[in-house]
């Protein structure tokens, strides 16, 4: 006898064709009849969102310097407004929300696959853990303004320590390692479906990719003052590029196209659109397995 889950799966598969786990949610993102992933960017005093095609719109507006962006699995958007101190949530529809105010700066935003909030507050040099409800925890202090985050496939979550170069380790616990140091203002964050953690260096202008191990290699460079970096369901990255007010496309062998989108105010973070569904337990499907950071049920696996 089916589970629900499983029914749902099934569905999912015959009418989108396609399911990717990363990051402790299945993301509906590719096949006949899918809703394409939308690009979100969080600029000056706003979030634009753009087509796969490049097309923009504006999605919310009248922020203060809006920074972090991070959905949570029922399609929320929730931004890391850096002077208000704010963080609101937006429905798919753009309503807008108060979620939580009182920080310093905050900046990076990411999603652990229990469905709480982390954020790097800049200002303070603390990493929160909030809640559905809202609650703030404190995670992390003692950091250096931290920036990006972001989880592996592991739970382990990075901080971008913009002030001091160094890229850190947190175990689900809190226990801080360095993974990676001697960077010139470490930014934005994003793991790809291998694991390899990219990473925007404002200072030398670079994109840089550790392997799981720490090994370092220049992936992309020329960019002016490159921040928020977002891999779509096809595995390119996306890079905001502050200095320019431009996104770029980068290709898994780092070739650069674009600019895929321009003229934007000194654009900060972004975050793809996906549908999302709880991951259950790996006996479910039969398919899971632990610590994979991806993978893929295609038709004939329903």
């Amino acid at each position: 006898m089916k589970t629900k889950f499983e029914s749902t799966i099934q569905k999912a598969c015959r009418s989108i064709g396609a399911v990717i786990c990363a990051g402790g949610v299945l993301l509906i993102v590719s096949g006949a009849g899918a809703q394409a992933q939308n690009l979100f960017v969080a600029y000056s005093s706003g979030i634009n969102e753009i087509t796969p095609g490049g097309v923009q719109s504006p999605f919310a507006s009248g922020l203060a310097s809006a920074a972090g962006l991070a959905f949570n699995s029922a399609g929320n958007l929730f931004e890391a407004d850096f002077d208000s101190g704010q963080i609101y949530q937006f429905t798919p529809g753009g309503v807008q929300s108060h979620f939580v105010s009182g920080l310093k700066g905050p900046a990076g935003l990411a999603f652990n696959s229990a469905g709480n909030l982390f954020e790097a507050d800049s200002g303070t040099g603390n990493i929160y853990e909030f809640t559905t409800g809202g609650l703030q925890i404190p995670f992390a202090s003692g950091l250096y303004a931290p920036s990006g985050l972001a989880f592996n496939s592991a739970g382990d979550l990075f901080e971008a320590d913009d002030g001091s170069g160094i890229i850190y380790e947190f175990t689900p616990d809190g226990v801080k390692s360095t993974f990676a140091s001697g960077l010139k203002k470490p930014v934005g964050l994003a793991f790809d479906r291998s694991g390899n953690l990219f990473e925007s260096d404002w200072g030398s202008g670079t994109i840089y990719k550790f392997t799981p191990g720490g090994v370092q290699s220049a992936f992309a460079s020329g960019f002016d003052r490159p921040e928020g970096l977002a891999f779509d369901s096809a595995g390119n990255l996306y890079e905001a590029d502050y200095g320019s007010g431009n996104i770029y496309e980068i290709k898994p062998d780092g070739v650069v196209h674009g600019p895929f989108a321009s003229g934007l105010a000194e654009p900060t973070y972004l975050a793809f659109q996906g549908i999302t569904l709880p991951v259950p337990e790996p006996s479910v499907l039969g398919l899971l397995a632990v610590g994979v950071s991806a993978f893929l049920i295609r038709r004939r696996d329903c």
